[in-house]
């Protein structure tokens, strides 16, 4: 069950969760249960190929990083960092990925392409990039936007500008957050290159004006005469008011309660914004599919 456990951890099935993003432009457009079940099954595979994309791009950072890894307070638990993994095992384990991955690949059609600058950008990531400061949590942004560009291309539904600039800019500033944690942490060990680049002072300002404009592009795309006439409905705004609360408590628990370092852990264990994301989301579905419903 321990060595179970241990690939579990060692692939991030945990962090398999952000590959859903290929599913917005379905959920946005308002058509996510108008979808033919061709589209659905084709989305799948694709969410299966960036499962695949991501464990085996973990498994080659933590390769690269394992001497590092093995003096940081948190990650010196990772399978490998700790010994339970050999290197030679985990790059097996990500060579069998690799080849599920490719079997899958004919099966994307145009969408495989952004797949590919996926790997491509999280690759160079891991190389180089993840080095140079603002670059590398720029970097992030952009492989949701990757994630989210794939769902519309395979769902063959147009991408509003609005959704990708939203997101953008929220999973950057949370990276920002995240990297605040990074540095006190590291107060004793300077884990990341780049960390020598940021200090407290500009991590709460980025952190802050990241999340500020995600705030105002949210508010302009619900109130936006186009997003207003594809949807059928002006009570979009309403949503605003979670979508506030949820950023002000993810601030407060960065700046405040400095507790910023894993997203999926603020996602699992913060009851508070679950519930703020849960009810944003029963209001936006209501609002979008109510007519459906």
């Amino acid at each position: 069950m321990k060595t179970i456990s241990q690939f579990l951890k060692l692939i991030r099935v945990d962090h398999w969760i952000k590959n859903g993003m290929i599913f917005i432009p379905a959920f946005f457009s308002g058509r996510i249960f108008d979808l033919p079940l061709n589209t659905i099954y084709d989305l799948f595979i694709l969410f299966s190929s960036f499962c695949l994309a991501c464990s085996i791009i973990y498994i080659v950072n933590d390769v690269l990083d394992v001497e590092k890894d093995k003096y940081h307070p948190i990650k010196f638990t990772r399978p490998l960092a700790s010994g339970f993994f050999t290197k030679k095992q985990t790059l097996i384990i990500a060579f069998i990925l690799l080849i599920i991955f490719i079997s899958l690949f004919p099966y994307l059609k145009s969408s495989g392409l952004y797949v590919i600058l996926y790997i491509a950008l999280n690759l160079s990531y891991s190389v180089s990039l993840k080095k140079i400061p603002i670059v590398d949590v720029s970097c992030i942004g952009l492989g949701y936007i990757l994630r989210i560009k794939s769902g519309g291309v395979m769902s063959d539904i147009f991408v509003s500008h609005w959704i990708l600039i939203i997101v953008f800019f929220l999973t950057v500033s949370i990276a920002f957050a995240k990297r605040r944690d990074d540095l006190i942490l590291s107060q004793k060990y300077i884990y990341r290159d780049v960390q020598k680049e940021y200090n407290i002072v500009f991590m709460d300002v980025a952190e802050t004006i990241g999340f500020s404009v995600t705030l105002i592009t949210y508010i302009l795309y619900t109130v936006s005469e186009d997003v207003i006439e594809r949807i059928g409905s002006n009570k979009l705004y309403l949503t605003s008011i979670p979508v506030f609360i949820g950023i002000m408590r993810y601030i407060q628990l960065s700046i405040v309660e400095r507790k910023s370092g894993c997203p999926m852990n603020i996602l699992m264990k913060d009851l508070y914004l679950k519930i703020v994301i849960i009810i944003w989301f029963f209001i936006f579905t209501i609002i979008l599919y109510g007519k459906n419903l």
